[in-house]
Order: structure tokens, then C-alpha cells, then sequence
């Protein structure tokens, strides 16, 4: 591949990027693709390598036999995938996981059985719920998404983190982690709740600077290096977090992608730096929700 050609990947990411969150019609889209890959057959190739294939990703089987596995209300109008290892001995730490901007799909709840096989009491909340719940289509998803309210989805994670903090498996702690838009949830979720042990925001829009005050929670943010759009909020953010003395730790991921934690995607997902952000946030979440050094 030559130079050129690994620009105009970019700009053809850059282009899904936009789409996905809501700066394009799908029409938009599929015409401005056709014009940056040369042809309406060159982008009709190219549409299955950006859109997610949630069958070629699934780390932990749905039915994996080490977990504890339920589906249901967690908390009046959230439901959602609670997974807890069988094997625990003792009260673990709980975390709650705040999906991208496509709801709760099979992506999600893969991350949530993960972060359970790491020791947690994870719950994978679907924000949607009050929508009936998140439909097989992205699309469709994106646009009710777009449909809620910031205020009603953060009493929502509110309610849905006072559930997982006292729930019997749990130690009487919960974190959070999100992608995306779970991401810019988790941020104001940190800012709305002192309750929160620990916040983990992966790409996630910042808050405003002067609600950086009201953060009490400890904060892990990710980024890729290459999302333009989500990074150009980083600079303030640090330096409102500086500013105020609050604890967090910033990662950018050089080269990687809006979404680089998503493997279901192979065109934005980089295991190098998917892999690295896990180990971080796992070690980061045992730290300060469960005290293990």
C-alpha cells in the first residue's frame, strides 16, 4: 500500500466517523464513499470492512460456563447483561458499562463477560430501555440514541450504579467504563455522581470545564491518536483537571483510531493499542474498586 493509498484509508475512516456520529445521512455517506474510493462498486467492497461484524469478534462465549449470566432490569428503567464469575470467593468490586452510540449489542456484552472472567460484577446496561430496548439495526440504534435526554441518561447510570454497588455479589463499590458516547457518559456520569469509585472513558466527548470540579472519582480517559474529533477537547480537559487537582491518568494512543478498542471493526480496531488499554483499565479498576495494588 502507498502513501496515497493510506490517506485516502484515513479520509474514508474519517468519512465513517462522521456518518456514525451523526454528521452525515446515510445517503451522504454512501455518495461521498463512492467519490473518495473511486467508484460505487470500489465503496460497495469497502462498506463491510467499515461496518462491525460482531460474529468474528466474540472473546467470551455467551454461554461461557465459568460466568453467571442474566438478562434482565437491573434498576427501574435499565435493563441489561449482568455477568458474575462462579468461581468468586468473597465480594468483588462492580462495574458498569456504558455502551457506544449503537446501544447494547453483542460487542458490549462480549466486553461485559470479559470484564467479568477479570473479577468483576459487570453489568452491561442498555441505555434504550426506555425505547424498548436496542434494535439489530445500527442505524435505527444511532438515531434513538440521538433521541434521549443527557439528563434522564445520567440519572439512568446513576440508578444503574447504586444497583451494581449493592448488589450482594459486590463489595459495596462500583466503577464505570465506556466507549463512544459511553465514554462521554462515563465523564458525566464522574461529574453528576461522588458515588463512583472509578471512571474509565475510552474516546469519550469531554464535560465542560467548569463542571470539572464537581469530579470526585478517579478517571482513566483513552484516545487514539488519530480522532481529530473527539480529540480536539483534550487540551481543555487536562487542563481543568490539573487545575482542580483531580486524580487521572491520559493515554493517546499513537496511529489508532476513534474506537480502536472495537474489534468487531477491522478497519478502526488496533490490537497493539486495544490490548494495552485493557491491561491498563483492568489493573486501573482492581486498583481503586477493589484496593488491589
Amino acid at each position: 500500500m502507498n502513501c496515497e493509498d493510506m490517506i485516502m484509508d484515513q479520509k474514508i475512516i474519517n468519512l465513517f466517523d462522521r456518518y456514525t456520529h451523526g454528521g452525515l445521512s446515510r445517503r451522504d455517506f454512501l455518495d461521498r464513499l463512492a467519490l473518495a474510493a473511486g467508484s460505487t462498486a470500489a465503496a460497495t467492497a469497502l462498506l463491510p470492512l467499515l461496518e462491525n461484524n460482531y460474529a468474528q469478534a466474540a472473546i467470551v462465549a455467551e454461554n461461557d460456563p465459568r460466568l453467571a449470566l442474566s438478562e434482565g432490569e437491573i434498576a427501574p428503567g435499565i435493563k441489561g447483561l449482568l455477568a458474575i464469575p462462579k468461581d468468586a470467593t468473597g465480594k468483588l468490586p462492580g462495574v458498569l458499562v456504558i455502551h457506544e452510540n449503537r446501544g447494547l449489542n453483542p460487542h458490549i456484552k462480549d466486553v461485559t463477560r470479559r470484564l467479568a472472567l477479570e473479577g468483576f460484577v459487570a453489568f452491561g446496561a442498555d441505555f434504550l430501555t426506555p425505547l424498548r430496548g436496542t434494535p439489530a439495526d445500527e442505524d435505527k440504534a444511532r438515531e434513538m440514541i440521538g433521541t434521549l435526554q443527557p439528563a434522564d441518561v445520567v440519572a439512568y447510570a446513576q440508578a444503574a450504579l447504586k444497583a451494581i454497588a449493592t448488589h450482594p455479589a459486590t463489595n459495596g463499590k462500583a466503577g464505570a467504563v465506556g466507549f463512544c458516547w459511553g465514554g462521554g457518559m462515563v465523564n458525566a456520569l464522574a461529574v453528576a455522581d461522588p458515588t463512583l469509585a472509578a471512571g474509565v472513558a475510552y474516546y469519550g466527548q469531554q464535560p465542560p470545564a467548569d463542571a470539572v470540579p464537581k469530579i470526585t472519582a478517579p478517571l482513566m480517559l483513552h484516545y487514539g491518536g488519530l480522532d481529530e474529533r473527539i480529540n480536539a477537547g483534550i487540551a481543555a480537559y487536562e487542563a481543568a483537571l490539573k487545575a482542580n487537582a483531580k486524580s487521572y491518568e491520559l493515554y493517546v494512543y499513537e496511529g489508532a483510531n476513534h474506537a480502536f478498542n472495537n474489534d468487531t471493526n477491522a478497519t478502526r480496531y488496533n490490537k497493539d493499542a486495544a490490548d494495552l488499554a485493557w491491561s491498563r483499565t483492568v489493573a486501573f479498576l482492581k486498583k481503586n474498586v477493589a484496593g488491589i495494588a
